[in-house]
Formats: C-alpha cells, sequence, structure tokens
C-alpha cells in the first residue's frame, strides 16, 4: 500500500493535468516558477486556516514566481463532496484565490493522479508515500524537482519559515 512506485518523469513539467472544467493544463507553462502544490478540500478543520495563509502567501510571492496549484481530492471522509467547479468556485469565492484550483483528483491507492505519483515518490512522509490527509504541501523548484513535503498540520506561512531553514529560501528562490 505504501509502497514507491514507479515513476519515469524527472520533473512535474512533465505532466497534462485537468483544470476545474475539465480542459487540460500543460504544468510546462510552470517552468521557471516555484510552485507549492496542494491537496485542499471545503469541509476539513484544516480548511480556513490553510486557504486563508494560501491566499496570503501566494500575495506575498505570486510576482517573484511562486505559484500555488491546488488539488481538490474528496478521500478523506468525503471533505471535497461537490464537483471541481464547487471547489474552485469555493475557494475563489471565500479565500479570494488568485491560483489556480484544478480538477478533482485522487492521491492515494489505485487510481491516483499520475502527477501525485509522482510527488509522492519524490518526496515521502510520516506515512510513507501515502497522503495522510488533505492539506498535505510539495515544494517544487523552478526546475520542476520536489524539494520538500509538508503534512497537513504545517500552516503555509510557516513554509517560509521552514524553507529558510533548509537553505532552500523562497525568498531567495524567488528573486
Amino acid at each position: 500500500m505504501g509502497a514507491s512506485q514507479s515513476v519515469t518523469e524527472k520533473t512535474i513539467h512533465e505532466f497534462t493535468v485537468k483544470d476545474a472544467k475539465g480542459r487540460d493544463v500543460n504544468l510546462a507553462t510552470y517552468k521557471g516558477k516555484v510552485l507549492l502544490v496542494v491537496n485542499v478540500a471545503s469541509k476539513c478543520g484544516f480548511t480556513d486556516s490553510n486557504y486563508t495563509q494560501l491566499t496570503e502567501l501566494y500575495s506575498k510571492y505570486k510576482d517573484r514566481g511562486l505559484e500555488i496549484l491546488a488539488f481538490p481530492c474528496n478521500q478523506f471522509l468525503r471533505q471535497e463532496p461537490g464537483s471541481s467547479q464547487d471547489a474552485e468556485q469555493f475557494a475563489c469565492t471565500r479565500y479570494k484565490a488568485e491560483y489556480p484550483i484544478f480538477g478533482k483528483v485522487r492521491v492515494n491507492g489505485p487510481d491516483t493522479a499520475p502527477v501525485y505519483k509522482f510527488l509522492k515518490a519524490n518526496r515521502s512522509g510520516f506515512l510513507g508515500t501515502r497522503i495522510k490527509w488533505n492539506f498535505t504541501k510539495f515544494l517544487v523548484d523552478r526546475e520542476g524537482r520536489v524539494i520538500q513535503r509538508y503534512g497537513p498540520t504545517t500552516p503555509p506561512l510557516s513554509i517560509e519559515v521552514l524553507s529558510l531553514s533548509l537553505s532552500i529560501s523562497l525568498h531567495g528562490a524567488l528573486m
């Protein structure tokens, strides 16, 4: 169950995903940007703090090359029950999210989205490669390589501080 899955892609830029309306989005369009990839849910105990801080982090760093990629996921106690468009409307209306909200994905199990297979294969966490819960975050560098994974309880604004302690300064990476 937690075994590493074979992944041939070398960077996140090799993937195409669906946006909330079902259209293809080639992640190569994000080359040269630092990415924070997050599995989100609208009815989770972590929803308010995470969406609030993701919006704040994005506002602070979007002009310096940060992009947040939010992937709604309904695998954890069905906390993202609506459609992909419902998830997008929720994030953009309630939390003023200006970053992309993609189509709903599965992050664990046999139907795991390929981009999540890649993320998990490159940075395991507390449960091995499995995603523990909503709002697990992956930090990806400008070249598309996964450089860090953060658990659901890690506040998005603390990633800036944690990155500094790992000598992967968001501030420096985004300048």
